[in-house]
């Protein structure tokens, strides 16, 4: 999975007319580490979409701007405009990340 490098880059990305799922996590994030096994799977089994990852301890700011206070968290985007998002402080499984991508 690509890391978002910088704020231009997110908005680069966001606008672009191509699918992108931005995984909101940290380090420190136990639930984030529970999901990191299986997310290349998924990632795999939904190739239409880029899957960027956005460390929320240096992109604090994105996360204020787009409500992101629980992680991990996921928000897709096609052409700036916000597709769905699967944002909760609960840890999420495979399934419920998959079935979140399917009803985008």
């Amino acid at each position: 999975m690509k890391h978002l490098q910088s704020a231009d880059e997110f908005a680069e990305l966001k606008n672009s007319p191509e699918k992108h799922i931005f995984l909101f996590s940290a380090e420190w994030c136990g639930d984030c580490r529970f999901i990191e096994p299986f997310m290349s799977e998924v990632e795999a089994k939904f190739d239409q979409y880029t899957f960027i990852h956005v460390d929320r301890d240096k992109f604090i700011d994105t996360c204020i701007e787009l409500d992101v206070f629980g992680i991990p968290s996921f928000i897709a985007f096609e052409g700036g405009k916000e597709l769905g998002r699967f944002v909760s402080k609960d840890r999420k499984t495979q399934e419920e990340i998959e079935k979140f991508i399917e009803s985008l």
